[in-house]
């Protein structure tokens, strides 16, 4: 499009702007009153301009992204059935989850997966046979195994086995597996959704995978990555972290000199939903969805609105599933999932969210790496600092969840209605390093009213 309707007017400085807020303040601090600061330690401005604009390298995956269907693996054919029907209903990517082997050939029967999609699977074992198998199964078919020993250290606290046998399955795993099959993934996830803000999410991502880049002396033996992130409704700020996470990963790459791609599986945060007008949980994972197309998520899998406390079902499963496919098909996401290339507000936070965690990154290597980080506490206790610090600020409702800690309905009731158990359970064992524990911020609310429910 043509400027020659703009050339009469003449450009407005950013310091230009800045004087005219000055003096429409009448006497009042700018700063003071007009500037915010995150958790992050990050300033919000009124107002961003080009003047000011600072571009980080960021490369998008030119597929749209694909949707994906998580199934749990309990009995295969029930799973298969789930699987295809998904691919039937517009999912074009399927991830299995399974704290068991099971019978391969029974769960894969006559599933086709769509060319822009891949078979996902998140195991809770690790059994070299098993993967063996699988990628005996799976020579032509793009897939995503996601072997996450470091993950699993975090989440249970102690390794499958022990470290060394961990790591000798999984470099017999990486010696067998072809070009479609990937092997590696870094579980993010886990740190959003135990508090962690998101400048500590994107360098824990980094050095999470920094320690399986220094096992393996920096070769090409990893072509392709499997990162997992969770995104909240800090709309904004989410796209900016995974834009920024994207621009670090290019440059720790080029460090390394090598080509290794990350691919980024994206889910809305379990952190913020509720149980209590849980309709709203739908506004949120919509927001949040978005969030992440624009942040350049290659692959989405929403949660159903209901997720918290119901086990799966169908219809749950299926509003969730559409919620995807009308931001793509409807809403046009697939054609403008670049919309955010050149915001000033979003390039301007991309840039100092790079900025901060390549720092803490910097800081985790400089102090013996991440592995010694969780074995001291110090990655746990840096997490704990933020979410308590995120807690009160949920029980003061200067952050807001609507229908929980401003505008509750009194009339919800929901004791009868509890099919899962919706808060954390303490279960004390032995461990080698102190667990990263998830928590949904409206926990204790929700247990309160509970017990009023009986009153």
């Amino acid at each position: 499009m043509s400027n020659f309707l703009f050339n009469e007017f003449q450009g407005v400085s950013a310091k230009e702007w800045k004087q005219k807020i000055q003096v429409d303040l009448k006497g009042a601090d700018y700063n003071e009153t007009l500037l915010w600061k995150t958790n992050e330690g990050i300033t919000v401005k009124p107002f961003y301009h080009k003047d000011e604009m600072v571009y980080l390298p960021f490369k998008r995956n030119k597929r749209e992204f694909s949707i994906c269907q998580s199934i749990f693996v309990s009995e295969e054919k029930i799973a298969n059935f789930l699987a295809k029907d998904a691919l039937k209903r517009g999912a074009s990517s399927i991830r299995f989850e399974a704290n068991e082997p099971f019978d391969i050939e029974k769960l894969l029967e006559s599933i086709v997966i769509p060319d822009q999609g891949a078979l996902h699977f998140k195991l809770n074992f690790l059994s070299e046979t098993f993967y063996d198998d699988l990628i005996k199964r799976l020579q032509k078919q793009t897939t995503f195994l996601n072997i996450d020993l470091i993950g699993n250290l975090i989440k249970s606290g102690n390794w499958f086995f022990d470290m060394k046998k961990d790591h000798a399955i999984l470099e017999s795993v990486l010696n067998k597996s072809s070009t479609n099959n990937n092997i590696l993934s870094v579980d993010a996830a886990l740190y959003q959704n135990a508090g962690a803000n998101v400048v500590q999410q994107v360098a824990y991502a980094l050095a999470h995978a920094n320690e399986y880049l220094n096992h393996f002396n920096g070769s090409q033996v990893l072509e392709n990555i499997e990162f997992q992130f969770a995104v909240s409704s800090n709309y904004f700020f989410e796209i900016s972290k995974l834009r920024a996470f994207r621009s670090l990963w290019k440059i720790l790459m080029d460090d390394y000199n090598l080509k290794t791609k990350a691919s980024l599986y994206v889910l809305p945060s379990f952190r913020n939903k509720t149980i209590y007008d849980y309709n709203v949980n739908l506004l949120r994972t919509t927001t949040e969805s978005m969030s992440a197309i624009l942040g350049g998520a290659d692959t989405i899998s929403n949660l159903a609105y209901d997720s918290v406390y119901h086990k799966k079902n169908e219809f749950g499963e299926r509003i969730a599933r559409n919620q995807l496919i009308i931001l793509q098909e409807e809403s046009y996401f697939k054609e403008a999932a670049n919309a955010a290339d050149g915001s000033y507000y979003i390039e301007t936070l991309t840039q100092q969210i790079a900025e901060k965690a390549l720092h803490l990154f910097k800081d985790i290597e400089k102090s013996g790496g991440f592995l010694k980080q969780l074995f001291e506490g110090t990655i746990q206790r840096k997490i704990d600092e933020n979410a308590h610090k995120e807690q009160e600020q949920f029980d003061s409702k200067e952050e807001v969840l609507l229908g929980t800690n401003k505008f509750p309905n009194p009339k919800d009731k929901l004791k009868g209605d509890i099919e899962l158990y919706p808060f954390v359970k303490n279960k004390p064992r032995k461990t080698v390093i102190i667990p990263i524990i998830p928590k949904r911020l409206a926990e204790k609310v929700e247990q309160d009213r509970l017990d009023q429910e009986d009153v």
